[in-house]
C-alpha cells in the first residue's frame, strides 16, 4: 500500500463517524469518497488555486488538427484518430472532449462502443477514486461506457495531490502519484516517487498523463513502455520485442504504433529536464494574489502568457527575442514533420499496390516494419506537446530517422513492385482536405456524427443525472 493510500485510510477511519453517521446514530446510506473527485470542494480552502484551475475553461475554441493536416487521416487509417483529432484544450474540458470525440464512438449500453475503460484514465480524479474503491482490475475491465456515470469530474485537484492527507488539509499541497500503474512505471526507471526531490515530483505528477502508454493484458490496463528506457529507440525496441501493435493500418496493412503524448519523456531528454527546470516552472509559476500571497497558478498554458514569472526567471533575453527563438524552432520541426509524413503517406499507398499486385507476407514484412518504425518516430515527435521548446534537438533527430526509414520503405516497395511488373509511380488519391482524405478511405462521417449526436443527447444526460444522485450522498 502506498504512503498516500495509508494516509487516506487513516484519515477516513478517523472521519467516518463524523460524516457517515446520521442524526439517529445509524450509518447513512452513502459514505464520503476516500478520494474527493469534485474540484469545487476545494474552492474555499484553496481559492487561488481553484479559480486559476477553473480559468482553463477559457481555452474554449476547438482546433481541428485533421483539417489543418489532412495527411494525418491517411496515416491513421483504420484507427480512431482518422475520425477525429482536435488540439488539446484546458483541463476543464477533459470530460467534455473525451465524450464528444468520434474516437470514443457512440455506445448505447455498458458493453458497446470501440474503446476500453482505460480511455478515461487521464481524464478525471474519479479514476483514482474508482481504483481505490474497486482495485485496478475492477476499474479497467470492460468497455469505456461501463462506468460513464462514475467518471464525470474533469482533471483536477485529486489527480496530482493527496487530498486526504493531513498536509493538504493544513494548506500544504502534498503532491502524489494517484494511480498505481504510474508508481510502477516510475520505479521501473529508477525514480520511485517517495525518494525523489520536489523538482522530480513536480514533473512526475504531470508525467502521470503526459506520457507514452499502451493498453495491455485482457483488461486493456494502462502500462508505460519503459522497461528498456524512455527514449524513442528504447520504446520501439520494447514494443517490437513483445510484438505489440495498436492497430493494423487500413491501407498498407502495417502493424502500427500510435504515440500518445510523450511530453515527460521528451522533457527528460531536453535541456530543461537536464537542468531540473520542470513543467511547473514554465506552465504553473508561483504568482501573487491581490493580497500579496504567493500561490501556484493552475491556469496551465503558454509560458509566454506569464513571461516575467516563467521564462524571465532564467533567461536574460526579452520576450520578443524568446518568442522569435521558439517560433524558429517550431517552424523547423514543423517543416521536417511535413516532409516526413508526405513520404510515409506515399509508402502506405505503395504498400497497398504491392499487396494488390500479389506480394507475399514474407516479401512485405521488411517494408511494413520500416513503415511501422517511420510512423512511430514521426508520431512520437509530433504527439509530444511543445517538443519544439522542450527538446527541439530530440524532435529533429527523431523526425530525421523517421524520414530515413520512410525512404527505406519506399525504396524496398518500389523494387518489389518492379518484380511484379509495375514500374510506373503509384497514383495517390486526392487527400488535399480532411473530407477528401476520409472519403478516400470510405469513411461514412455523416453516420458517425449522427450516432454521436444521439449518444450525447440521450446517454450522456443519463450519466450526468446518475452522477448527480450519487454525489449528493457524499
Amino acid at each position: 500500500m502506498s504512503i498516500q493510500r495509508t494516509q487516506r485510510a487513516a484519515l477516513f477511519a478517523a472521519l467516518i463517524s463524523v460524516f457517515c453517521i446520521s442524526a439517529n446514530g445509524q450509518a447513512s446510506e452513502h459514505e464520503p469518497p476516500r478520494i474527493e473527485p469534485r474540484n469545487d470542494q476545494f474552492a474555499t480552502a484553496h481559492a487561488d488555486q481553484y479559480h486559476s484551475w477553473k480559468a482553463t475553461e477559457e481555452s474554449a475554441d476547438i482546433e481541428d488538427a485533421l483539417a489543418e493536416y489532412p495527411n494525418m487521416v491517411i496515416l491513421w487509417a483504420g484507427y480512431g484518430f482518422s475520425k477525429d483529432y482536435n488540439k488539446a484544450r484546458g483541463h476543464y474540458y477533459a470530460i467534455t472532449d473525451v465524450r464528444q470525440t468520434l474516437r470514443t464512438g457512440s455506445p448505447t449500453d455498458a458493453n458497446s462502443g470501440p474503446m476500453p475503460m482505460a480511455c478515461w484514465s487521464c481524464k478525471s480524479p474519479d479514476v483514482a477514486r474508482l481504483i481505490d474503491e474497486r482495485g485496478e482490475d475492477g476499474y479497467f475491465e470492460g468497455k469505456w461506457a461501463r462506468l460513464g456515470s462514475e467518471v464525470v469530474n474533469p482533471i483536477g485537484c485529486s489527480d496530482c495531490h493527496s487530498t486526504g492527507s493531513d498536509d493538504f488539509a493544513n494548506g500544504k499541497p502534498a503532491l502524489a502519484l494517484t494511480k498505481p500503474y504510474v508508481e510502477r512505471a516510475m520505479t521501473t526507471i529508477g525514480k520511485p516517487f517517495e525518494q525523489q526531490s520536489r523538482f522530480d515530483q513536480q514533473a512526475q505528477v504531470c508525467g502521470q498523463c503526459h506520457v507514452e502508454y499502451y493498453f495491455s493484458g485482457p483488461n486493456k490496463a494502462v502500462k508505460f513502455p519503459w522497461d528498456k528506457g524512455t527514449t524513442v529507440d528504447d520504446m520501439e525496441a520494447y514494443y517490437d520485442e513483445i510484438g505489440f501493435k495498436d492497430w493494423t493500418h487500413g491501407v498498407s496493412k502495417a502493424p502500427m504504433l500510435k504515440a500518445q503524448h510523450p511530453g515527460y519523456e521528451t522533457w527528460r531528454a531536453g535541456i530543461h529536464g537536464q537542468n531540473n527546470v520542470t513543467c511547473i516552472d514554465c506552465h504553473m509559476p508561483k504568482v501573487q494574489n491581490a493580497d500579496g500571497k504567493v500561490y501556484t497558478d493552475h491556469k496551465i498554458g503558454n509560458p509566454f502568457d506569464r513571461f516575467e514569472d516563467t521564462c524571465a526567471q532564467c533567461h536574460t533575453q526579452d520576450k520578443a527575442t524568446m518568442k522569435g527563438i521558439v517560433a524558429s524552432r517550431k517552424a523547423s520541426v514543423n517543416d521536417m514533420k511535413l516532409r516526413t509524413e508526405k513520404q510515409i503517406v506515399a509508402a502506405h499507398f505503395e504498400a497497398k499496390a504491392a499487396w494488390d499486385a500479389g506480394a507475399t507476407e514474407a516479401e512485405m514484412q521488411p517494408i511494413l516494419m520500416d513503415i511501422r518504425h517511420a510512423q512511430w518516430r514521426w508520431d512520437y515527435a509530433i504527439a509530444s506537446h511543445g517538443i519544439h521548446m522542450h527538446a527541439p534537438e530530440v524532435a529533429l533527430r527523431t523526425l530525421g530517422t523517421a524520414l530515413d526509414k520512410a525512404t527505406d520503405a519506399r525504396t524496398k516497395v518500389v523494387r518489389l513492385l518492379a518484380t511484379k511488373g509495375i514500374t510506373e509511380p503509384v497514383a495517390l488519391p486526392d487527400i488535399s482536405t480532411k473530407a477528401k482524405a476520409q472519403q478516400a478511405l470510405g469513411m461514412d462521417m455523416e453516420k458517425m456524427r449522427r450516432e454521436k449526436d444521439n449518444f450525447l443527447s440521450t446517454v450522456v444526460p443519463e450519466w450526468d443525472e446518475q452522477a448527480k444522485v450519487r454525489e449528493a450522498g457524499y
